[in-house]
């Protein structure tokens, strides 16, 4: 052991020096000071049989970003003074064991509110508490505190965005400046009888697949994160007129948002930082948007999600949800992959899912289109089993946002219009009508002309021909057509709202067994032609 106390500061998220009070706070008063990164096999061993190159709950995207990530902390670190130690295994035995074999007085980490990591945190309190050792964990992954905002609704989570925003008002720290650097850090202590090393490549965890096909644009690290801030900020007008309705989902030279949300999720930029940094540009403008289509409006967003996650038990699925909607949905693995796999014989859907999977980030509103396409809009497929597929491949993947949007976009839940769908076709020619995104993701499809690109399957086997693209060979056809799915759906949603209104007070397994009876019944040709004959007298 060393001489003197030690601190441990232990990193998951954060990944930065600025605006960090968990660091800060191990730093003042300590001889020593421990910077701890547990690789956890739990989202990084690599799985052979997954779909895609990565683990089972990470694709090969997100590793390299937070691995980018590590190695620029690293860096920051050793220039203070102090470096990185990486450690590998089951995160509350690693620390326990740190905790037990260095000199450590202090233990200090970000809080989280994900379920998995409030129980690796009970662990890690429970014995850092009975070992006499000081445990700060404070709340800067967040603007708010969700249990102070959950305890002002009289102990639920807001349900709306609105309501959200009125109980919140202004961060209390608003008015103190973040310590944005830092002089020197304590060394390092001792690290005997702990197996501690580099960061490590992608191909020393184990991905033999690193060096194959199109990887994110996007570079993880605090480094990178402050630059694309400093970018954005500086486009006074721009930040002061930001409209999110209003972007581009097609745009990929020039993407029409900052692309920051990865670098928020890993906690690489502060979001209070950001929040200052929005405001400081308001004030210095005559006119600017307003919440909730606004920059800091999206800021508030994440903020409500994070709240409504914290506060709602099983948030992440539809059984035992209280505020999720119960919908008979499709178990059509068929569809699933078709859609995962961008074989939609969709363009503008497939071009969105071959992104996704080469990028790992596409813009929210091509999120929508693809999630509305997914389950309400046309496939009535489970939004869990969507959700997963983002959860796998997105670099700003976040489990109370991703769950979030999930639930709202499948008219699970927040909002409730299913009538109003994202159409695959009209959607993304209203933004792209010449269809660059899709040659640009979709290469079969880059010499099919603009009146059929949309629509390759309405095209004459002549154009065909000519564009090197036959339908049904180089290029799937649709899955379902979307003017009869669509209708279906909604009447599937109907049935669906009309059971959830009728048995107010929870709607079974049995029950949503039943309805998918009977929708699956008034399927059949038979049905519906004795319907339709009906209908015409």
């Amino acid at each position: 052991m060393s001489s003197g106390s030690g601190s441990l500061m232990w990193f998951r998220k954060g990944l930065r020096i600025h605006d960090n009070p968990a660091l800060e706070h191990a730093s003042k008063a300590s001889n020593f000071l421990y910077p701890v990164f547990v690789i956890d096999p739990h989202y990084m061993k690599p799985d052979p049989t997954a779909l895609s190159p990565g683990s089972s709950k990470a694709g090969l995207n997100r590793i390299r970003f937070l691995l980018q990530s590590l190695v620029d902390l690293d860096l920051s670190l050793k220039k203070l003074g102090s470096r990185l130690l990486v450690l590998k295994g089951d995160p509350s035995e690693v620390i326990v064991r740190c905790l037990k074999e260095w000199d450590v007085k202090k233990l200090c980490f970000e809080y989280d509110t994900e379920p998995y990591y409030q129980a690796l945190d009970v662990k890690v309190k429970g014995f850092a508490s009975a070992a006499g050792i000081e445990v700060f964990s404070p709340v800067s992954h967040t603007l708010f505190n969700p249990a102070e905002i959950i305890q002002k609704n009289g102990g639920r989570p807001p349900l709306s965005y609105q309501s959200f925003v009125k109980l919140a008002g202004e961060p209390s720290w608003i008015s103190t400046p973040l310590s944005m650097t830092l002089s020197s850090l304590p060394p390092v202590g001792n690290v005997a009888n702990c197996e501690v090393s580099e960061v490590p490549t992608v191909e020393e965890l184990g991905y033999e697949e690193a060096q194959q096909g199109e990887f994110s644009p996007f570079r993880g690290g605090e480094s990178e994160a402050l630059k694309r801030l400093r970018q954005s900020i500086e486009k006074k007008e721009w930040v002061a007129n930001f409209e999110k309705p209003k972007g581009d989902p097609s745009a990929f030279l020039k993407p029409a948002t900052t692309v920051l949300s990865p670098y928020l999720k890993f906690g690489c930029l502060s979001s209070r930082y950001f929040y200052t940094c929005l405001q400081d540009v308001q004030k210095n403008v005559k006119r600017h948007t307003l919440p909730p289509v606004s920059l800091a409006g999206q800021l508030l967003w994440r903020e409500f999600f994070y709240t409504v996650a914290f506060g709602t038990p099983n948030f992440d699925q539809m059984r035992g949800n209280k505020i999720c909607k119960q919908i008979p949905w499709n178990d059509d693995d068929k569809l699933l992959a078709a859609w995962r796999e961008a074989r939609t014989g969709y363009p503008w859907i497939d071009a969105i899912m071959t992104q996704l999977r080469k990028w790992g980030w596409m813009h929210h509103l091509a999120r929508h289109s693809v999630a509305c396409f997914l389950t309400r809009g046309d496939l009535f497929v489970h939004w869990e089993k969507g959700r997963d597929v983002f959860e796998r491949l997105l670099i700003d993947s976040d489990w109370a946002i991703n769950n979030g949007n999930w639930l709202w976009l499948s008219c699970s839940s927040f909002f409730y219009q299913y009538n109003r769908i994202y159409s695959p076709i009209s959607f993304g020619k209203k933004y792209d009508p010449n269809g660059d995104y899709i040659r640009q993701f979709l290469p079969v499809l880059k010499d099919m002309p603009k009146e059929y690109i949309y629509e390759p399957w309405t095209a004459p086997l002549s154009i065909q021909n000519k564009a090197k693209c036959i339908i049904g060979r180089d290029y799937p056809k649709p899955v379902v057509y979307h003017d009869s799915a669509s209708k279906e759906c909604k009447k599937k949603m109907a049935e669906a709202y009309a059971l959830n209104r009728k048995l107010t007070s929870s709607v079974s397994e049995e029950d949503l067994i039943n309805l998918r009876r009977k929708l699956e019944e008034d399927q059949k040709p038979e049905v519906k032609n004795k319907r339709q004959r009906k209908l015409t007298g």
